[in-house]
């Protein structure tokens, strides 16, 4: 399958959340769905040194690589160094509105030079075999999306993009949190579809707002090419990647039971531990498993009290599916 063809389901770049470790766990829940790395800032690659922030285990694929910059040259670097360390999706972030990321201007401030990101793209293309694709925002500030949105596509597509992926939301630049940027201004769906008839050679991915599989599907049933899922993913990933396979990518194998990903989870957890890496910072990933389920309560809350002390291991996830196994139990049965 084409790194495209798992694109009709992804999983969101989130900073502090999509991690090595995180991607990992998410890849043992879905075989099919996209994965995304961290933003990763391409000074911090190239002038930095910071190649450590490329490290993802082989299982992780199908994985992205997103990089932030605004810089052609640079950018160009960075990615000729992802596509070295076994990324075959480059990503370039025109969509983060943070204050620390306006301050290096790029991610949504980019969305306001067109003509800049369309020659980071080229530069980008040209450095590295890796599909090169752009997430972005339908505008900024007082732009009309109707407008910008078009034009904005129409010059990537000249700089040889033929993968986008689509915040159906604006960016307020100055006024709005990245937390209200996620949640506060509108969703337009319409305009995301609108953009795919306008753009039929280009692949469209939304983003932004959708929390469940029907959704996604019903999104792909209006002839849009795939979702990008954020929150959701992380905060309740069974629900969203146990069934994504069979019920997004048609496969007719099983999704994986979600203590059997629990149990998955024990070989890594151990191959981590023994290189220094604390029980917590795998397992705060892990939170969410089972959510909505009776007992899901009592999992966080022993996961979250145990997994920080020192010399912790793999016999918290059993104290913590002891725990909600008792909390599952009828009263009754106590």
């Amino acid at each position: 399958m084409q790194i495209n063809q798992h694109a009709r389901l992804s999983c969101a770049p989130m900073m502090d959340w999509t991690d090595r470790h995180c991607r990992f766990f998410h890849r043992l829940l879905s075989r099919h769905s996209l994965l995304y790395t961290e933003m990763v800032t391409a000074p911090a690659l190239v002038r930095g040194g910071a190649l450590h922030l490329l490290e993802h285990a082989p299982a992780e694929h199908p994985v992205a690589l997103q990089l932030g910059g605004s810089d052609p040259r640079e950018l160009a670097q960075a990615a000729h160094l992802g596509w070295q360390a076994g990324y075959r999706e480059i990503n370039l972030n025109c969509g983060c509105p943070s204050d620390r990321v306006q301050s290096g201007s790029f991610g949504a401030v980019l969305m306001e030079n067109p003509t800049l990101v369309a020659e980071i793209c080229a530069a980008m293309i040209a450095a590295s075999p890796a599909e090169v694709t752009v997430k972005c925002r339908i505008g900024v500030d007082e732009q009309n999306p109707a407008t910008v949105l078009p034009a904005f596509l129409d010059t990537l597509s000249q700089a040889g993009v033929t993968r986008v992926i689509i915040h159906a939301r604006k960016a307020w630049l100055q006024g709005l949190s990245p937390k209200d940027n996620r949640e506060v201004p509108p969703l337009d769906y319409p305009l995301v579809l609108a953009m795919k008839a306008q753009f039929p050679h280009l692949h469209i991915s939304v983003n932004g707002g959708i929390t469940s599989l029907a959704q996604a599907r019903a999104l792909l049933d209006q002839g849009l090419d795939g979702v990008m899922i954020g929150r959701a993913a992380y905060q309740r990933p069974a629900d969203i990647l146990q069934d994504a396979d069979r019920l997004i990518f048609g496969d007719s194998a099983p999704g994986r039971d979600v203590f059997a990903v629990v149990d998955a989870m024990r070989p890594y957890i151990r191959q981590e531990l023994a290189k220094g890496v604390r029980l917590a910072s795998v397992t705060r990933h892990m939170l969410g498993l089972f959510s909505g389920q009776p007992g899901a309560r009592a999992w966080r809350r022993a996961l979250s009290e145990n997994a920080h002390r020192k010399g912790a291991g793999t016999e918290v996830l059993d104290m913590a599916l002891d725990a909600l196994r008792a909390a599952a139990l009828p009263e009754s049965a106590g």
